[in-house]
């Protein structure tokens, strides 16, 4: 059965989708987080889970009201929404902060996966010999990923598709992001830039009644690129929510632990103070893919100067990272005790 949701509980669903589409957005940074930190992380697994094949047997007889049920559609679809919103919205002033302030943005990044850890371990007491291993493991593996060097832009559909299924990643294992992990396979620019523009694009422009984009074949391609990345995504998504479900119902601890080191060990990934760094030819003459963009081979950390007024802008914006988490903790505290 499906959960009676007041206007305010849909209200702040669709504003944890912002946020979930948001983080997606940004390496480094998990979406999965959002989910475990706002407290529905295992509803959001298993409704992705109740898409099977009953659910199928019920769309395909027609019997939609009994499908929108089991599949738990209120939630999914204003969960959903709230992604595809940001993903157009917030996604693109995410955008444009990157390019105008990184530094800072980084650094409220940073701050939110510190007050994640502290979200996530405040309450876990079962440290023991399977945990603890568990704990160690995700940092490593956390940590490791933080140092890989990222591969070439690769448009082959086949590819793209792996892409979707494996960066989707983000939504659903909390420390691991799936736009950083795009960054790896050389795809972030293309998938999650130009391709979300382009639709962007096409839709300002089909609402203006303008459709000479299908003359377009650089658009075409790019938003079949898209079509096919969103497939992917969509069968990861189902795919890794079957396996997550049998993982928490039967290693809950060792999950958390897993999670809690790999969110510990990603904060490499989001250090604020980095420099990009790409890949040049024999020449010293920066690099360039089919498209014409410069190759990221890899961010060069340094530690803050104090001396620097921007260190300590930077400061203030961890501390407000830090302050989003608690109050989602202290928003969570008081929707248990007015219940």
């Amino acid at each position: 059965m499906q959960e009676t949701r007041s206007t305010s509980d849909k209200f702040f669903l669709f504003i944890k989708g912002l946020c979930m589409g948001a983080a997606n957005k940004v390496p480094g940074v998990s979406g999965g987080i959002v989910a475990f930190v706002g407290g529905f992380y295992e509803e959001f697994i298993h409704s992705l889970q109740k898409v099977n094949i009953n659910a199928f047997k019920l769309l395909l007889t027609g019997r939609f009201k009994s499908f929108y049920r089991y599949v738990n559609g209120s939630f999914l679809t204003i969960l959903i929404f709230g992604m595809l919103v940001s993903y157009f919205s917030i996604s693109k002033l995410l955008d444009y902060f990157l390019a105008q302030k990184e530094l800072f943005v980084w650094a409220g990044f940073f701050g939110m996966i510190i007050g994640s850890i502290y979200y996530i371990g405040k309450d876990f007491h079962h440290w023991n010999k399977s945990t603890v291993p568990a704990g160690i493991i995700g940092l490593i593996v956390g940590i490791s990923i933080s140092f890989l060097s990222p591969a070439k832009e690769n448009d082959n559909l086949l590819f793209v598709f792996l892409c979707g299924i494996i960066s989707v990643s983000g939504m659903t294992l909390p420390g691991l992001s799936g736009s950083f992990i795009l960054i790896l396979l050389g795809n972030y620019v293309l998938l999650l830039v130009d391709s979300v523009n382009a639709l962007f694009d096409t839709f300002v422009e089909i609402i203006n009644g303008d459709f000479s984009f299908v003359e377009n074949n650089a658009r075409v391609g790019t938003l079949k690129i898209l079509a096919v990345f969103t497939a992917g995504s969509a069968t990861g998504l189902v795919t890794l929510s079957h396996l997550l479900t049998y993982v928490l119902k039967y290693y809950k601890n060792q999950s958390t632990a897993v999670i809690l080191g790999f969110i510990t060990g990603s904060l490499g990934v989001v250090w604020p103070w980095k420099v990009t760094v790409f890949k040049t030819d024999a020449d010293g003459i920066i690099a360039l893919d089919s498209n014409g963009k410069q190759i990221i081979a890899n961010y060069e950390r340094y530690l803050p100067d104090f001396n620097n007024g921007e260190t300590w802008g930077a400061m203030f914006f961890m501390v407000v990272g830090m302050a989003i988490l608690l109050s989602l903790d202290w928003y969570g505290k008081n929707r248990k005790e007015n219940a």
